[in-house]
């Protein structure tokens, strides 16, 4: 199955020239600069224009192995509450990007309550705006797409020990690294001073390595933070992977493009280490 791509024209261009020129700028580092690896990251998913700086600047840092595993919100009401796809490729301007159908399978067993559903995954964009990213910078990469609207705490957590341990297995295995990729925006539409101490109370949480600490504060606080259930569930993941360093590479609120400070969306990037 071909999933089309869903934003391309939108939240990124369709064209492949222009397109690479724009990943290329925003994944730019410092000279010099060496790149690392990493167990996970979060990354924004707003149109380029707003949050591609942000995305860019932590892909830009890491030395992306070949394989990812993708969480992100499922924003529309179709579809299953988690739904994995299995099988594969999606559609970029950039070439096709490649299920990790093994992976998937391996995840899909850890984890029964996942869904084979591509109606979930259909328009959804969380995912979708990583892959130019991801192909532009480890060609060949495959990756493993996982959509959630569940926001129950043991679920959440179970997910991610799922997670880890299908890494665990694949590493086991000499497999080669995974990457886990949680795709969120922020606080959305509250001005721009009210976004950024929200936003650092949830960040506080992802740098001190605690789940169940952001998945409380998120709810508790009214966070409109779209993606925090993957957050949660990499975290527990990355944990179980023995993470002890959690950096903040760059934040950004969409009054920083637009110029509108009254109602905005706050962007983070993250590095687990």
């Amino acid at each position: 199955m071909l999933r089309p791509a869903a934003v391309a024209g939108t939240f990124y261009p369709d064209d492949a020239r222009e397109l690479s020129r724009q990943v290329d700028e925003f994944a730019k580092t410092a000279d010099g600069k060496a790149k690392s690896s990493a167990l996970a990251c979060v990354v924004p998913h707003a149109g380029y224009m707003y949050s591609g700086h942000v995305a860019g600047a932590v892909y830009g840092e890491l030395q992306l192995p070949s394989r990812c595993i993708l969480l992100g919100p499922r924003h529309y009401p179709q579809g299953q509450p988690m739904a994995i796809l299995t099988d594969g490729a999606w559609q970029t301007p950039l070439g096709d990007a490649q299920i990790d159908a093994p992976l998937a399978a391996e995840l899909m067993h850890a984890f029964p309550r996942l869904r084979d559903d591509s109606i979930a995954h259909a328009r959804e964009h969380s995912l979708e705006v990583q892959l130019p990213f991801l192909l532009r910078l480890a060609p060949g990469m495959r990756f493993v797409p996982v959509v959630l609207s569940s926001d129950r705490y043991p679920a959440l957590e179970e997910l991610g020990r799922a997670v880890a341990q299908v890494i665990v297995k694949t590493d086991a295995a000499q497999a080669g690294p995974v990457l886990i990729v949680a795709s969120s925006d922020m606080n959305h539409y509250e001005n721009d001073m009210a976004t950024r101490a929200k936003d650092a109370g949830a960040i506080e949480r992802i740098l001190a390595l605690d789940p169940r600490g952001l998945y409380d504060t998120v709810r508790y606080q009214n966070i409109t933070m779209c993606g925090y259930a993957a957050t949660v569930a990499m975290l527990v993941a990355a944990r179980e992977l023995g993470a002890s360093e959690t950096r903040l590479v760059r934040y950004a609120t969409s009054a920083e493009t637009n110029g509108d400070h009254s109602r905005v969306v706050g962007y983070a990037g993250l590095i687990i280490r």
